[in-house]
């Protein structure tokens, strides 16, 4: 199994955002498909590890991998694919919020993960149990392991204040994010290290105190209730 993400997939990368075009890519298109199939690979050892600390719904490595094409309809950038190569695990059941991503491209690699774009009702209700008690997300972003592997929240925010929310209030700052995302960069080589798969497992597990304190406020009301009608 593959425990690292090789040399070759940087190198097709880098080659790629030079000949971003449909031309080049029909050309090596069989490259593609051979460094394609090792992030899948890798992807396949790291559900199969990150399953032994978590629950992970996502079946595959190959399922876990974005598709390299890009959607250009609405876009000014007519580029036709992707210079980088990304992974999302989702984690299983109804109990368990959030998902861990991985991001392989030339000196821009990263792992992390959170809540990307959540829906207007998940928005909602999170600013509502911030304004409530915000003490469930503080503890997780408080926790040790967060702190030292992430830091500290990241995500765009609103300028001002939400509505319904005075810009006064004293949970402002945490009110303010439409993101609520945690990410660390490493170096290429880092990526291409001999059993990098532990390194990025380790590092995805220290999510688990910001997805618990998450999945907690997602899944009760504001009187601690249930929201989630079974636990399956």
């Amino acid at each position: 199994m593959q425990n690292n993400i090789p040399k070759s997939v940087f190198a097709f990368l880098s080659a790629l955002k030079k000949n971003n075009n449909r031309d080049w890519f029909a050309k090596n298109k069989p490259n593609y498909q051979k460094q394609h199939a090792l992030v899948c690979d890798f992807a396949e050892q790291l559900i199969l590890e990150m399953n032994k600390r978590d629950q992970i719904e996502t079946p595959t490595g190959k399922k876990a991998c974005f598709r390299i094409y890009r959607d250009v309809r609405f876009s000014k950038d007519k580029s036709p694919y992707k210079t980088n190569m990304g992974l999302h695990l989702k984690r299983a059941t109804a109990k368990r919020r959030g998902g861990y991503y991985i991001h392989i491209s030339p000196s821009e690699c990263f792992i992390g993960g959170g809540f990307w774009a959540p829906s207007s009702a998940d928005l909602k209700h999170i600013r509502a149990q911030i304004a409530s008690d915000a003490s469930v997300i503080k503890k997780g972003l408080n926790h040790k392991d967060f702190k030292r592997v992430f830091g500290t929240l990241q995500g765009e925010k609103v300028k001002t204040a939400p509505k319904g929310y005075s810009k006064d209030h004293p949970e402002i700052d945490l009110l303010r994010y439409k993101q609520f995302l945690a990410s660390k960069s490493f170096s290429d080589a880092d990526f291409q290290k001999d059993n990098f798969i532990k390194t990025a497992v380790d590092t995805l597990d220290a999510l688990r105190p910001f997805f618990d304190a998450f999945s907690e406020m997602l899944t009760t009301d504001l009187n601690g209730e249930s929201r989630v009608l079974s636990l399956a």
